[in-house]
């Protein structure tokens, strides 16, 4: 994707290791890419404690990559061609993407539309 293209969200406010806008200032991402908040300060990305503006960013996006357990707590029934990126740190989330406790996933989400052409559409 164009670079133009990509937004990198982060958290309202601190939770519990979670980035927020200062760690993105601190890493110098604002001088490469978008960097919005999502406006909540909970755990995961509930959509219905966000932001408008993050919400609207989600909607439109052609493809979210979601990093976290907590986010794939959170957004892994949402309707969206997505990606999670996480650690399984309970038994829970591991039978659930059916590896082992403590395993890395890479994984896309339930009802990832294969016939979406992210290439041709960034052109």
């Amino acid at each position: 994707l164009p670079i133009e293209k990509v937004t990198v969200v982060v958290k309202g406010s601190p939770v519990i290791n979670d980035a927020t806008m200062e760690d993105a200032d601190l890493a110098g991402l604002p001088r490469s890419v978008e960097v919005i908040d999502n406006g909540s300060d909970g755990p995961g990305t509930i959509l219905e404690t966000c932001s408008q503006v993050f919400v609207d960013r989600f909607k439109e996006a052609d493809l979210v990559i979601a990093k976290g357990q907590g986010n794939y707590e959170t957004l892994s029934d949402v309707d969206k061609n997505m990606f999670f990126v996480l650690k399984a740190k309970c038994p829970v989330i591991a039978q659930d993407l059916d590896c082992e406790v403590g395993e890395m996933i890479f994984r896309k989400s339930k009802t990832f539309s294969d016939a979406v052409d992210l290439v041709k559409e960034a052109e």
